[in-house]
């Protein structure tokens, strides 16, 4: 009876090792990355949707005392000078919005490919930038895109936001030399299936 127990024992432990060391499979070609790119546009104060209306609360109350002045004027003789006063104050500030620094926003692209049998509902993708000197990461832009792919098709990704590749580019200022001192890569993180099954990269 003890040499029984002992042997089953040695089964119970060879079956538990055999259950440790095998791993499901992983499927490696799952998207294929065609393409990738990024740009830096400046955004004019008319189009920003960051900052709000152009016209600020007191700005909105002066235009319209002077309209008012403008009304009560006619027919007087302060009209004109009414309405300079008016345009002076319109000119000025039209000089403090063109003062106001510039922004910007920047745009991430990359196209895709489903290289799998199954249709994809999101993807988690990362935008990874290393200096051309010294190949070390400077900068790592993580998104999530809810796009549907089917099997074999191709889409591309675009996502815009005001956080640049790296803290070695401007928010403020446009270089058109400043992309030259950047590598790029975009390496997919996580896929998610129509099915309710999904991706992930090892070592995620």
């Amino acid at each position: 009876m003890k040499y029984f127990c002992l042997a089953l024992l040695f089964a119970s432990t060879a079956i538990v090792s055999h259950a440790q060391t095998t791993a499901p499979p992983t499927d490696t070609a799952v998207v294929e990355v065609l393409k990738f790119n990024w740009s830096k546009e400046r955004i004019g104060w008319e189009n920003d949707p960051f900052r709000g209306p152009i016209e600020n609360f007191d700005e909105m109350r002066a235009r319209t005392r002077n309209e008012k002045r403008i009304t009560d004027a006619k027919g007087s003789g302060n009209a004109d000078k009414v309405k300079r006063d008016a345009s002076a104050d319109a000119a000025n500030i039209a000089t403090q919005h063109k003062n106001t620094a510039s922004r910007y926003v920047f745009t991430y692209k990359t196209t895709v490919k489903n290289s799998s049998a199954k249709t994809i509902k999101s993807i988690d993708w990362d935008y990874i930038f290393f200096d051309k000197g010294t190949e070390t990461e400077t900068g790592r832009q993580q998104f999530t895109s809810e796009e549907k792919i089917g099997p074999g098709k191709s889409k591309e990704l675009v996502v815009s936001i005001t956080k640049p590749p790296s803290h070695t580019i401007s928010v403020t200022a446009l270089n058109e030399n400043e992309r030259d001192s950047l590598i790029g890569r975009v390496v997919v993180v996580r896929i998610d299936y129509s099915d309710g099954t999904y991706w992930q990269r090892p070592g995620q």
